[in-house]
């Protein structure tokens, strides 16, 4: 058998067990043993570059007789200033020009091709490349870690013009339920979930399916036609972590809001509260349960008389809704309970809803309500004038009861 032949079969036994120092240093020595053209047969035989045998041989010829190399005794497997250099070593405005392309408005260019696309790492490698860089889409992501980048949505944390006295509402409304929940009276906090269609319509989130088989939806979010939307009202009972949603198919109007509220009461609020003469609603500023809409007193008043009770509401400053409870104790659940589920018929709706549970013990119950609110009604001003509404000092446009009418309010 030659000699390449056999350093070949050598190689093939050692290269997986050895690191990079100590296989140059075989190389050298094998090359050493086979004397002149050692070097070039080794390289030949097992595909090392005569350059690195070269190195190994320098590295026996520094090893102190008995000792071990210097590069083992350093530490190292490499030879100091071994391998390639860094591409930002040989191209010093890299760094420079790539922060340039992400932030163009405040460290480059604003004319930069980039400011108005995608900011992907292939687009940004090749407007590199284009300004006579030599780099890569994975090297630019390497590089986008060192200058302290990472990939980020946006986070909404601006929420527009702040009333002068938010902070003071948002104690005051706090102070008030204390006082209901102390006295043992329920404190509620109401709004409307986002409309769904209801049909075979892709629904965010993902499920666990058989492999291979997702649940097959519509291409197309048209509404349909039998179907529809469906507009869920919740209240959530803030004491006792309980809610109650109905699920209205028709407008989300003042009246299906207090609706909701009358059957939460009759359903859940009744038989915990059976003493209390008074109830609490927290509620946003806009919608079907704003503080300017005329209907949502109104209604609130028929309420108030038919129940016999005060109703105090405390609207949340405008800007400020996802600070009301029932966004993040209820519906948050709700939308975890139902994510990746085709919400194809009005029951599914109802019963994904009311099935939805909390390790912290929310319980809520879900009801259809397929009455008809048309929208549009108008409230007078002599209506208006016969509430038995009372304001607070504080912002009484926020901050309001109504008193049954038959108790001399």
């Amino acid at each position: 058998m030659d000699a390449t032949k056999v350093i070949e079969e050598k190689f093939l036994a050692l290269s997986g067990r050895l690191d990079e120092a100590t296989l140059r240093l075989w190389a050298a020595v094998e090359a050493l043993t086979l004397g002149h053209g050692g070097v070039s047969t080794v390289a030949s035989a097992v595909g090392l570059s005569r350059t690195t045998i070269y190195a190994g041989l320098r590295e026996l010829a520094m090893a102190p007789s008995g000792g071990e190399p210097v590069t083992a005794r350093m530490g190292r497997v490499r030879a100091k200033g071994g391998g390639r250099k860094k591409l930002t070593a040989k191209d010093p405005t890299l760094l420079r020009d790539l922060d340039a392309l992400v932030e163009p408005t405040t460290r480059g260019d604003p004319q930069s091709p980039l400011r108005w696309t995608c900011k992907s790492t292939p687009r940004l490698a090749k407007e590199l490349v284009a300004q006579g860089h030599q780099v890569s889409q994975r090297t630019v992501c390497d590089l986008l870690a060192q200058l302290d980048y990472s990939l980020q949505a946006t986070r909404k944390i601006h929420e527009g013009g702040q009333q002068a006295d938010r902070d003071a509402q948002f104690s005051h409304i706090a102070a008030t339920a204390a006082q209901y929940q102390a006295a043992g009276d329920p404190v509620v906090s109401v709004d409307t979930k986002k409309k769904e269609l209801v049909g075979d319509f892709k629904n965010g989130g993902r499920e666990w399916q058989p492999k291979g088989r997702p649940e097959g939806v519509r291409v197309y979010d048209f509404i349909d036609p039998q179907l529809g939307k469906v507009a869920p009202y919740g209240v959530y009972d803030v004491g006792a972590n309980q809610g109650w949603v109905s699920v209205g198919i028709t407008h989300d109007t003042a009246a299906f809001a207090v609706e909701s509220i009358r059957r939460w009461w009759r359903e859940m609020g009744q038989p915990l509260y059976p003493a209390a003469r008074r109830l609490l609603i927290t509620a946003d500023c806009g919608g079907s349960n704003g503080y300017r809409v005329r209907l949502w007193k109104v209604e609130l008043q028929q309420l108030a008389d038919e129940l016999g009770m005060v109703i105090q509401v405390c609207h949340f400053p405008p800007g400020t809704s996802k600070w009301n409870k029932i966004e993040h104790r209820m519906f948050c659940h709700i939308t975890q309970n139902w994510r990746g589920r085709p919400l194809v018929s009005r029951e599914v709706v109802v019963n994904l809803i009311g099935n939805t549970t909390t390790t912290e013990g929310l319980r809520i119950q879900a009801q259809l309500d397929d009455r008809d609110y048309p929208a549009g009604v108008k409230v007078s001003d002599q209506e208006l004038a016969e509430l038995a509404i009372e304001r607070d000092e504080f912002h009484g446009e926020w901050n309001y009861r109504l008193k049954p009418r038959d108790l001399g309010g």
